[in-house]
């Protein structure tokens, strides 16, 4: 069971949550070539360690929180 820290609900079973990937930086709107928008929104470096990912607490608060995630063993870190 992956137990995620909530800022306002506190920890909370990983179920209550939806998952929104990866944090990557999004390109300038007004500059990005199509190439540019295709790596931001399909690839992910899916790296084994530790990696900051969006959350959404959908059965809690609603808010989104960003969570520091190590992909092997599920351990979490500092939320923002």
């Amino acid at each position: 069971m992956i137990q995620l820290p909530c800022p306002w609900c506190g920890p909370r079973n990983a179920s209550e949550f939806t998952h929104h990937g990866e944090v990557t930086s999004r390109p300038d709107v007004g500059t990005a070539t199509p190439e540019q928008w295709r790596r931001y929104l399909y690839f992910r470096r899916n790296a084994n360690g530790w990696v900051d990912e969006n959350w959404y607490h959908t059965a809690g608060c609603r808010r989104f929180i960003r969570v520091r995630r190590h992909t092997l063993s599920n351990e979490t870190e500092a939320t923002r």
